[in-house]
């Protein structure tokens, strides 16, 4: 039986953590996850959908764990607790708030969205992601800044002589969704096709709700059977390439590059959305530090709009949680006890603002330079599409700056809604006015 003599709450029995995971809290997690750091660096929480799991919250511990083996990806690793443990955790934790809430499986895997590179360890993580970084170069995505530039003069053109946008749903949204679709080799009269399916996803978040689910099985049969056409006819595409990839003799089937396709497609989308979507907010209301981005870019120094986008990953980034990682053994992280099974999740938004690594954490400065922040990961779970996104968010927020130089909140901040979910952070809406303008 495991021993939980360790765990007693860290902080003072008198001192109340916060409450996470409402609506209050999602619109500003940030002075929660400073009373976690200072109180409860690796915190057992009750989540949303009942399931309790380790929240790492300081960047010295989370770096830690995002390269740790002996934290799996694999869900087949998690582990329902006993009655009787559960009984012993709550009873050494009767005082905390984070004793409430039953341990279950995550709800997020019956959704089987986190499938392939995100969910699986060494060696087949290795094998795969190998191959895959063939077809995903950073040749290919250089390659690509021509269209993704199009893309978004073509989206501003669309609402510049309105004055008025919902740059969410007509910038942020389609975008990165029309990126990907034209990466992967998705033909043109199919895209708007991805665009609903993806609108949904967005929407509803990634839980197992039944739209979500009928939107995910429609994109995976449509990449599978398209998988399997290029096959017979191979193109310079991201399909075609993850198809001829191959290495030792080595190839991935068609059920793999299909999958592959998917989770780039899913854990590009949503993350580049938000990243347009929360950096824009932040310029908006960081106005002098927006004012020197247009004050370099009209001057043609992209430098700061480089190190800009970093910092707006740091500062307000698109992945709140990294997904989920099980122990595999008994650990200690943080000073707390984590039994075998136990689900662990590194909060990003916490760690890439603690004050032991950044100076002024709070504070938004482009030009910040000392910025080796997690929002795309850490380990050899690093996002294998940061070169895409830096393109993307450098391109959107670039455009954007140049083209719409007075652009400013059509509403009141507080009220803006932030989508529910657990792994990432956005906007709903973000309604902004600005002088009509011809294309």
């Amino acid at each position: 039986m495991h021993d939980y003599s360790a765990e007693v709450p860290q902080s003072s029995p008198s001192v109340q953590a916060p409450e996470l995971f409402t609506w209050a809290f999602a619109a500003d997690p940030y002075p929660a996850y400073a009373w976690l750091r200072e109180h409860s660096p690796v915190h057992w929480a009750a989540l949303p959908s009942g399931v309790n799991a380790w929240l790492v919250t300081r960047y010295a511990d989370a770096r830690q764990a995002l390269a740790d083996p002996r934290l799996s990806k694999n869900p087949a690793r998690h582990r329902e607790r006993t009655d009787d443990e559960e009984r012993a955790r709550r009873s050494a934790t009767s005082k905390s708030a984070h004793a409430k809430g039953k341990v279950g499986i995550p709800g997020e895997r019956s959704a089987e969205l986190m499938t392939h590179l995100l969910n699986i360890d060494p060696p087949d993580h290795t094998r795969l992601r190998r191959l895959v970084s063939k077809a995903f170069t950073p040749r290919r995505v250089a390659e690509f800044a021509p269209r993704v530039q199009e893309l978004a003069d073509r989206l501003i053109d669309s609402f510049a002589n309105r004055g008025e946008a919902d740059l969410i749903h007509e910038y942020a949204f389609p975008l990165p969704i029309y990126a990907i679709c034209d990466m992967l080799g998705v033909p043109a009269e199919d895209q708007d096709d991805f665009r609903d399916w993806a609108g949904m996803m967005l929407r509803h978040g990634g839980g197992p709700r039944g739209g979500v689910a009928r939107s995910v099985k429609k994109m995976r049969g449509y990449l599978a059977d398209l998988s399997h056409r290029k096959r017979a006819d191979l193109g310079d595409d991201l399909i075609s390439g993850l198809i001829r990839a191959g290495d030792h003799g080595e190839h991935l089937t068609e059920g793999e590059a299909a999958a592959m396709a998917f989770i780039l497609l899913f854990a590009g989308f949503e993350t580049t959305v938000n990243l347009i979507g929360n950096g824009t907010y932040a310029l908006l209301r960081n106005p002098d530090q927006r004012a020197r981005l247009q004050q370099a870019l009209d001057a043609g120094d992209t430098t700061l709009l480089a190190t800009g986008v970093e910092e707006l990953l740091r500062y307000d980034g698109p992945v709140e949680l990294a997904t989920w990682r099980f122990a595999t053994e008994p650990m200690t992280l943080g000073g707390r006890r984590i039994a075998t099974g136990d689900p662990v999740l590194v909060v990003l938004a916490a760690a890439d603002r603690d004050p032991e690594r950044f100076r002024d954490p709070d504070t938004l400065d482009l030009s910040r330079n000392d910025n080796p922040h997690l929002g795309y990961g850490h380990g050899i779970h690093y996002c294998l599409g940061a070169p895409l996104a830096r393109l993307e968010g450098q391109a959107a927020l670039g455009t954007l700056l140049r083209r719409l130089p007075d652009m400013r909140l059509a509403v009141e901040p507080a009220d803006l809604r932030w989508r529910g979910g657990l792994i990432m952070r956005g906007l709903r809406t973000l309604p902004v006015e600005f002088t009509p303008r011809q294309k």
